[in-house]
């Protein structure tokens, strides 16, 4: 472990709150913790046989560096691109300059800078592994939207890269996109997965194993839950986000540097009878649809739903189906990366009683 720079915590390490951090619901102590080199990540691609960047047991909490794309998958150095922005040379990370001359990006592969793979002691495949998203850090005060020519739901717009810069004010927690216009910051990782039953030769794509999902519902106080396809699940993360709106709609969001702090959870045989990745956090339960069509994408959606409804709440098909008519609000998280997902959100306040959940204030 020392060989690639892991602090593990001695003892139980108390987490304070500054002002690039973003509130817990629930306080919390970090096991491990993951920095950003040449030897911790995968750039664009999921590999067989990648040594494990750490190996954790259920239950652990690890803090997690991550590095935006955006920076290094640019066509030039770091420096160059982010100071023509208005970034200062002190502002930008120096991982940002290791990985763009030191790792290895092969050629077709995705954009995608993931760290990982995070190894769960006894997963193997038909169990389930819930992230719990424990707390979301800033490592810098600024993020990139970049979309390009023939990208996104309207490829026509633009005839160039046309990469925006975007500064952060991380004590009001906004973006600060343009003279009277403040986004909140609602940070999330846009890529969280396991190893999928094969190697992925681009990230760009998610599937059953996650991945490039881009939803936005994943902050802090949130848990994602994914069917295990390999021993020890083999968990990346990446594709870091300061905020995004539902479908991402010109192929990215605010991408920045990120440090997720994740809570594994295993749960055994849990995986067996998934079709999709399935969430949850305080007021709602997800359910998911992927596919290449939106309209069935949304089908996979709706029939996430009435299994979701048949198994925890004992409804027919016919009284599910009617239910996620009523009650349960469907939304595009991403309609750009080739494969399009859809969820379902179950507003938790239509039961008169629910399972007791982590994040519940």
């Amino acid at each position: 472990m020392s060989s690639l720079r892991l602090i593990i915590a001695a003892g139980m390490l108390t987490v304070a709150t500054t002002a690039c951090t973003q509130m817990p619901q629930i306080p919390y102590t970090i096991d491990a913790q993951v920095p950003v080199t040449p030897q911790t990540v995968v750039w664009g691609h999921l590999p067989a046989g990648q040594k494990p960047a750490l190996r954790v047991r259920s239950g652990q909490t690890v803090s997690i560096d991550t590095l935006s794309h955006q920076g290094v998958n640019n066509g030039m150095d770091p420096v160059k691109f982010f100071t023509a922005g208005g970034v200062r040379a002190d502002e930008i990370l120096p991982d940002a300059l290791e990985i763009y001359h030191k790792a290895d990006h092969p050629k077709d592969s995705g954009a995608h800078v993931l760290t990982g793979p995070i190894y769960v002691e006894d997963a193997q495949p038909g169990d389930m592994l819930e992230v719990r998203v424990r707390d979301i850090k800033f490592r810098v005060p600024y993020g990139v939207n970049n979309s390009n020519k023939g990208t996104g739901v309207l490829p026509e717009i633009h005839t160039k890269p046309y990469p925006k810069i975007i500064r952060f004010d991380l004590q009001r927690r906004v973006a600060l996109f343009a003279p009277g216009i403040e986004v909140p910051l609602v940070p999330f990782m846009g890529i969280m997965a396991v190893m999928p039953p094969a190697p992925l030769a681009n990230t760009r794509p998610p599937g059953i194993y996650g991945g490039n999902m881009d939803f936005n519902r994943l902050t802090t106080g949130s848990s994602l839950f994914l069917p295990v396809h390999q021993a020890g699940a083999l968990f990346y993360t990446g594709d870091a986000h300061a905020v995004q709106g539902d479908g991402e709609i010109n192929g990215t969001a605010i991408e920045a540097s990120l440090t997720p702090v994740l809570q594994f959870i295993l749960h055994k045989n849990g995986g067996r009878n998934m079709k999709w990745p399935r969430a949850e956090d305080a007021d709602n339960y997800y359910v998911m649809g992927m596919d290449r069509d939106l309209d069935l994408a949304l089908k996979e959606a709706a029939q996430e739903t009435i299994a979701f409804l048949q198994k925890e709440r004992g409804l027919s098909a016919e009284d599910a189906y009617a239910l996620a008519s009523i009650a349960v609000n469907y939304g595009v998280a991403e309609a750009v990366d080739d494969v399009l997902m859809v969820y379902g959100a179950i507003p938790k306040k239509i039961f008169t009683t629910n399972r007791a959940f982590w994040a519940k204030p």
